[in-house]
């Protein structure tokens, strides 16, 4: 199937994104996006501060088979046009999750399509792909509001964990803190903007894991650190410099812990073309791109990142996933499951988790 030129319906309901796009990938390896929609719940859950699962799954509801026919519409095409479709099946918001599954089952079914059950994670690890050339292998950092992972990715369901969080992600440290100082949902574009006015060298905080090798990451020290420190802002410059603090160190953990992982990636990799590429939501923070850019450039690395409207969920990563796998050959039944917990290199989880049986953990 790899000299055939493939069209995708790709669907996305992971989180709070209602999202479906059509992909093609020609038989040369080039990919077009002919359509990406994307319809946020954001005013549904700003009252709560976060993401509330049931409304989210609701919403999906509500929005699934309106946001995959716009997205249809906009690529120009009828279902029969489709060679597949591409769901998310995991990890995320269970009840969200089964929304596009089904709704992506039920497509396949109708229409006799091969399905192809999606790692979300993996969706991230391709997004760069959709606007690059950009070979395997290559050096992954996925950092989002659930996930903050280091992984080789050597081609399509080959990844390897190098690092993993061993309690929050970054993403979800930046809205927690952004909570704390009492700025609005999303937390973490508004402590962005937020930083930009303020002076971060008039602030100590906690760096995790200093003594620790590896590439693990952990942010719940911080969080707690800088929740303390907000209790005692009085003024709006503090507030400021505060948001910068915490950004300069988040982004100094990921890049530190990102080094560590290029001199071993690059003592694995003797004499081969080195690649590093950010994805997930965090990689639209400026600040962290810069940082993680500037590393990538002193390791001898190639940097690369999605642009902005892929960093966060959408539906093109999936449909882009979808089709590398149906390439391949590689397609679900109609049994497959949704998974609130799915990681992408199982092997490592199994023998290395970074968390202790029992606890929820993160999703990866």
């Amino acid at each position: 199937m790899t000299a055939e030129s493939l069209t995708l319906l790709g669907l996305e309901t992971s989180c709070d994104e209602t999202a479906a796009a059509v992909l093609r990938r020609h038989g040369d390896g080039r990919v077009e996006v002919l359509s990406s929609i994307i319809a946020s719940q954001i005013a549904e859950h700003a009252p709560y501060g976060g993401v509330v699962p049931e409304i989210a799954a609701r919403s999906h509801v509500e929005s699934i088979d309106a946001i995959a026919a716009e997205a249809m519409a906009g690529a120009g095409i009828g279902y029969g046009d489709l060679s597949g479709i591409a769901a998310t099946a995991g990890p995320g918001l269970v009840g969200g999750v089964m929304v596009g599954l089904s709704f992506g089952k039920a497509v396949a079914l109708a229409r006799n399509l091969p399905l192809v059950a999606v790692n979300h994670l993996e969706g991230h690890a391709v997004s760069a792909r959709l606007a690059a050339d950009i070979p395997y292998p290559f050096l992954l950092l996925l950092v989002s509001g659930g996930h903050c992972q280091l992984l080789t990715v050597d081609g399509i369901g080959a990844c390897h964990r190098m690092g993993s969080t061993i309690d929050d992600a970054a993403g979800e440290a930046f809205d927690k803190i952004a909570k704390t100082l009492g700025l609005p949902y999303p937390g973490g574009p508004a402590l962005e903007r937020l930083a930009a006015e303020g002076d971060a060298s008039g602030i100590t905080l906690p760096r995790a894991l200093l003594g620790r090798e590896g590439c693990d990451f952990s942010f719940s020290g911080l969080k707690t650190a800088a929740a303390r420190l907000a209790e005692a802002v009085t003024d709006e410059a503090g507030r400021r410099n505060l948001a910068a603090a915490v950004q300069v160190a988040i982004a100094r953990q990921l890049t530190e812990r990102t080094d560590r992982a290029m001199v071993t990636y690059r003592a694995a990799h003797p004499g081969e073309t080195l690649r590093f590429v950010v994805a997930g939501g965090v990689a639209a923070n400026r600040h962290v791109r810069e940082r993680l850019q500037a590393t990538a450039t002193a390791r001898g690395f190639s940097f690369d990142a999605p642009p902005l409207v892929y960093c966060t969920d959408n539906a093109a990563m999936i449909a882009l996933a979808g089709a590398e796998r149906l390439a391949l050959g590689l397609t679900d039944g109609l049994d497959a499951p949704a998974r609130p917990r799915w990681p992408l290199d199982t092997a490592s989880a199994a023998a290395n988790p970074t968390h202790t049986p029992g606890r929820k953990g993160a999703k990866a």
